[in-house]
């Protein structure tokens, strides 16, 4: 049927072209007749003749495909037709007959790819190529073919539907392009259709996709991919495309939180602090964070102004915080229940009633050794000054423990540094100081309490508690006059004259009617006191005229009295200084008062102390300088001592030599002291040096070592008696050096002072000319020495 209907409109297009070429040509020969009949000119009008070219896409049959026909008036012989443009040529899309100005298509043309050609027609000479009319633009126009299947705009589309949305809810929209004509009846019209989904989804003519459904729950599926046709009119047997639609179900907040358990137990210390988490509850909500907000209460239960749930938002979980102290002593335990909701849920979604989301709560608070309680968090005491002992007042602490540890109080020296007060074992805080408000009217002090654990137990815990002592005041204080040195007076001043105004000052606490009373002792003076009723008086000049030759400086002392209980009495003496004044009464001379030198006590104390630091001084450098002079003394001492000490550090035969020991050498020893073999050879003291040193010499090999080796552990038991019984001689750990090499030595002795240079023609005894320095070589090589000594 579909072959049917193309046929049909292939010839239909085809008669329409052939009836519109027929009748351009009869119009032409009309024209020409009538323009050669009435045109009278020498010249004859010369004009193109033919309309707009039509040409239908990817039309069938042979190539090249006759497109129509470009013919002007010029009737030449010699005259041939040029066809220009970006299509035209040779090799190229369209060309034209140069003699007949058939214009033909040599490739088959695509609407979709372009619908109109813009070309030019020439005619011009054969011979000389020189146009013979003005070129003409006309156009080729290509007729659409429904050849075009409808695409989608893309393979993939996404839609979002919030879930539990009600019919014919809009999830989104896909768009299918046909390219052919819209133009063209059914052309480019695009049906569509859901192939796979429509038990939830369908679509209308727009490409709209609607919800069939009120149910889409996004706990049970949250995606859903539908495959979505889009169909073309008639003409192509009904081909189509395809697209995937993936739609996603957003959620909503239609599901209350349960519980994760039905008991909830936590362990806390009971010294936790408050308003930090002692644990969390946990419940399980289907919907997305953002669609959660979980309420958590205590419902039952009389705790509800000791504990708190607070929720986290970030984990959706209730922190259970403390609001009160936890006493272990008081209670142990707690148990209450609690309730989760959600009051930001939309019932309307709700298909059936919530389940109860309830759960028990159990905090086992658990034993803390805590620190004493003092009964108050601060103390506040009044006490007179001047008091020399007196009780201030009594802190208490008590041990929250059931233990009830003894508790001990102290003051903590920070806050006492002048250590005015005490305290008792029972708290009682006392002065042991007078204590003056004037110098400090409050003292702040910090009273530590600590628990009296006996020996063996941990160290006991301890609180502070601070105590202020407020210090009221007494009236002990006289009132005087400040700066009493400033009053100054003309030499020639007036009778009535002020020369100054009193105002006394009480470091007292002064009440509101204190009252001060103002009196001269000299009543026969120059000046004259009178009262003001503001608590000042005025000096004023008595009966005139001072004489600076007799006094240049006038002292006038004045009683002041104050009105407390008991009154004091208190005198300050005024300077006033006679000054020469001009015409105005302004002083213009003054000689100051002289001042009166003394040294106060804390003065001389200050300066014998520099004394004493400097005589106590000197005698250290000088007991330093002695002591370093003795010690130089015996320096030297300890040097020449030194000198005495030889050593000739030499190497023994080793472990294997233990029969090679030369007694020859220990004999002669014994023999050059003048005491037998078993008596005790008197040693030298260790401040004496020997007169003489003998050439140590390395003994000749024994015959028979064996022999040699008991002999010799006997005089190793003498040596060894020798040093546990001779008192005087040197210490027990001296160190006795024999100058005799193993028997199995192979490098033998090593040392420069144990050698067998005593066959030597060399002569050593230059070496007692050469000064101290040399003496003890001249006489450890010398040929005087006829003792042998053996360390």
């Amino acid at each position: 049927m579909m072959d049917k209907q193309i046929l049909v409109i292939l010839l239909v297009t085809a008669c329409r072209s052939v009836m519109r070429a027929s009748a351009e040509t009869e119009d032409f020969f009309q024209t020409s007749s009538l323009s050669r009949a009435q045109d009278v000119r020498p010249r004859m009008k010369r004009d193109w003749i033919w309309n707009q070219m039509h040409i239908q896409e990817e039309m069938p049959g042979t190539l090249p495909h006759h497109v129509g026909k470009i013919t002007s008036s010029v009737n030449r012989k010699n005259a041939r037709y040029v066809l220009k443009g970006p299509e035209a040529g040779k090799g190229k899309l369209f060309g034209v007959n140069e003699h007949t100005g058939d214009v033909y298509a040599f490739e088959r043309l695509d609407r979709e790819k372009k619908s109109e050609y813009y070309l030019t027609a020439y005619i011009v000479d054969k011979d000389t190529n020189q146009n013979l009319e003005p070129p003409s633009n006309f156009t080729i126009k290509v007729h659409d073919v429904n050849d075009n299947v409808p695409e989608f705009a893309q393979r993939l589309f996404n839609g979002s539907v919030p879930e539990m949305s009600a019919v014919g809810t809009s999830v989104t929209r896909v768009t299918a392009v046909d390219a052919d004509d819209p133009t063209v009846l059914g052309h480019a019209s695009v049906t569509y259709n859901i192939i796979q989904g429509r038990e939830y989804f369908t679509i209308d003519g727009s490409g709209t996709i609607f919800t069939t459904v009120h149910n889409l729950d996004r706990e049970k599926q949250s995606k859903y991919e539908i495959v979505v046709e889009a169909k073309d009119g008639p003409g192509l047997h009904g081909e189509s495309s395809t697209a995937t639609v993936v739609i996603t179900v957003s959620d909503i907040n239609d599901n209350f939180p349960i519980f994760t358990q039905t008991n909830y137990k936590f362990v806390v210390p009971e010294d936790i602090r408050v308003g930090s988490s002692l644990g969390s509850l946990t419940v399980e909500d289907p919907d997305e964070p953002q669609n959660r907000m979980t309420k958590y209460s205590i419902v039952q239960g009389e705790y509800r102004d000791t504990f708190i749930i607070e929720l986290d938002a970030s984990r959706n979980e209730g922190i259970i915080k403390p609001m009160k102290p936890l006493d272990y002593e008081n209670i142990k335990e707690y148990s209450f229940s609690i309730e989760a909701t959600d009051p930001t849920i939309n019932l309307r979604y709700l298909n059936k009633a919530p389940p109860k989301n309830l759960a028990l709560v159990y905090i086992n608070v658990t034993d803390v050794d805590e620190p004493p309680v003092f009964s108050q968090p601060f103390y506040h005491f009044k006490m007179p000054e001047n008091q020399r002992v007196n009780s201030v007042g009594s802190v208490l602490a008590k041990d929250p423990d059931a233990a009830q540890w003894n508790i001990g109080y102290s003051i903590r020296k920070t806050s006492d540094r002048g250590q005015f007060f005490r305290i008792t074992k029972q708290g009682y805080i006392s002065n042991i100081k007078e204590l003056d408000r004037e110098i400090y009217p409050w003292y702040n002090l910090t009273i530590e309490a600590k628990e009296m654990k006996p020996q063996g137990n941990a160290n006991g815990l301890e609180s502070i508690a601070q105590v202020y002592i407020e210090i009221l005041d007494e009236n002990d204080n006289a009132p005087e006059i400040p700066h009493p040195d400033d009053a100054k007076v003309c030499e020639n001043a007036a009778p009535g004259t002020l020369v100054t105004r009193i105002l006394a000052i009480d470091k007292d606490i002064t009440p509101p009617d204190v009252k001060f009373k103002y009196s001269l002792i000299k009543e026969d003076s120059n000046f004259t006191l009178t009262e003001n009723r503001d608590n000042s008086a005025n000096i004023t000049v008595k009966y005139g005229q001072f004489d600076r030759e007799r006094a240049k400086v006038h002292y006038l002392p004045v009683v002041i009295a104050d009105n407390g209980r008991p009154s004091l009495t208190g005198t300050t003496t005024l300077t006033i200084t006679v000054c020469k004044c001009n015409d105005r009464g302004e002083p213009t001379f003054c000689e100051e008062p002289e001042m009166q030198v003394g040294v106060s006590i804390q003065a001389l104390v200050a300066i014998f102390l520099c004394i004493l630091t400097i005589v106590v001084i000197t005698v250290l450098i000088v007991l330093r300088r002695r002591l370093r002079k003795q010690d130089r003394a015996q320096g030297k001492n300890v040097a020449e001592i030194h000198e005495q000490l030889v050593t000739y550090d030499e190497e023994g035969g080793g472990e294997m030599d233990t029969n090679s020991y030369d007694v020859s050498v220990l004999n002669s020893a014994r023999k050059s002291s003048g005491k037998p073999p078993g008596g005790k050879p008197p040693r030298p003291a260790l401040d004496t040096r020997p007169s003489l040193y003998a050439q140590i010499q390395k003994p000749p090999r024994p015959a028979h070592p064996q022999a040699v080796t008991g002999e010799m552990a006997v005089m190793i038991e003498v040596k060894k008696d020798e040093a546990d019984h001779d008192g005087g001689g040197p210490p027990y750990d001296t160190l006795h050096i024999y100058g005799y090499e193993g028997a199995e030595s192979i490098a033998e002795s090593l040392s420069s002072l144990v050698t067998d240079s005593s066959d030597s023609d060399i002569d050593y005894d230059f070496l007692n000319d050469w000064g101290p320095r040399f003496k003890m070589l001249a006489e450890l090589y010398g040929t005087e020495p006829s003792h042998e000594l053996i360390y």
